[in-house]
């Protein structure tokens, strides 16, 4: 295993005990903004390990925010009872990035709980369709990550499936250039190495949603782990 990927192995098991921490904290309170949580975590971020840098934007999106992909920046609406959210957070752990998402569901709605179980589900499925391809571009992943959805009976939500993710700053990820994401247009392999020579490492995002009943879920971290 190579540095640069033990280092980003690390980066993201804090990220991993940041999102525990938020549960065990009991900062998901019916009644607070999205904008609330946000701070909270960010704040709870700083007192676990000291970081202010995140390498994108800090995201918490609940009921039928959960709908909106990345990009968006939708209406900062409060938690309800019996909710739905996700949160994106990308920390900078000494400099390595981490990308971590995750979906909660307030009470026990089945509809909601089985959102929650699929995307997790589908998140490893990606992962091992990856592990078993030995030539592999961004556009192949993100049509099987669209197949995964209609398996488990949802939409796919986002635009992209996943990107490249590194040392910060990393080199940036351009928007035009699609080499950089899991997306339709990225017709690159995958394993090719970058400029420099060597391996890149990647990010599977799942983004699955109902538009109808108007609640989408999240779950996202680091593909490449061996």
């Amino acid at each position: 295993m190579t540095l640069v990927k033990q280092q980003l192995i690390a980066a993201e098991k804090k990220a991993a005990k940041l999102f525990q921490e938020i549960e065990a904290r009991g900062l998901l309170l019916v009644g607070k903004t999205e904008k609330e949580i946000n701070t909270a975590i960010f704040n709870l971020a700083f007192e676990l390990f000291g970081i202010e840098k995140y390498w994108h934007k800090r995201i918490v999106r609940a009921g039928r925010n959960t709908l909106k992909p990345y990009d968006e920046n939708p209406e900062n609406l409060s938690l309800q009872p019996e909710d739905i959210l996700f949160i994106d957070f990308g920390p900078i752990f000494e400099e390595w990035e981490a990308d971590f998402g995750r979906t909660y569901v307030l009470g026990n709605d089945p509809l909601k709980t089985k959102l929650a179980h699929d995307i997790e589900r589908a998140w490893w499925d990606g992962k091992a369709y990856f592990d078993t391809q030995k030539n592999i571009t961004g556009a192949q992943l993100y049509e099987y990550c669209h197949t995964l959805a209609n398996n488990y009976g949802w939409e796919f939500g986002g635009d992209i499936a996943g990107h490249l993710i590194g040392h910060f700053p990393h080199e940036r990820l351009e928007k035009e250039d699609k080499t950089n994401y899991i997306h339709p247009e990225n017709t690159t392999d995958m394993r090719a190495l970058d400029q420099k020579g060597e391996e890149r490492n990647w990010i599977l995002e799942i983004h699955f949603v109902d538009r109808k009943k108007e609640i989408g879920g999240f779950f996202e971290q680091l593909m490449t782990l061996s």
